[in-house]
């Protein structure tokens, strides 16, 4: 899956078309991803003990992994994400790593 945890993306088919946001959790087993502030719904909750209240709760579904692309953070344009290995100079191992087909920029993880 070429969509991870914490990467900037942007929706490009479905009623949020055009929207922006952080993938706050990936399911790679269903190929879905949470996008924070996409694709809301609302949940009918009964009074529990976390919500003593109950009543309509909106929160973010997933939605499919192949409705956004990555936003590189060098060129800020959503673009398609690729992957290679290289070998590590420090270490002298070898390293996956996803990189922008635009720019050729290597996208790591900020967290």
């Amino acid at each position: 899956m070429k969509v991870h945890k914490e990467d900037q993306v942007e929706v490009i088919s479905g009623n949020d078309r055009g929207k922006q946001g952080r993938v706050l959790k990936v399911f790679p087993e269903s190929n879905r991803v949470i996008v924070e502030g996409v694709n809301f719904i609302k949940r009918h909750t009964r009074p529990s003990q976390k919500q003593p209240q109950g009543g309509i709760v909106t929160k973010e579904a997933p939605v499919d992994a192949s409705n956004v692309m990555v936003i590189c953070p060098k060129c800020n344009q959503k673009s398609r994400v690729g992957s290679k290995t290289i070998t590590d100079e420090i270490r002298g191992k070898k390293v996956h790593v996803r990189y922008c087909k635009n720019c050729d920029e290597m996208l790591v993880k900020t967290s």
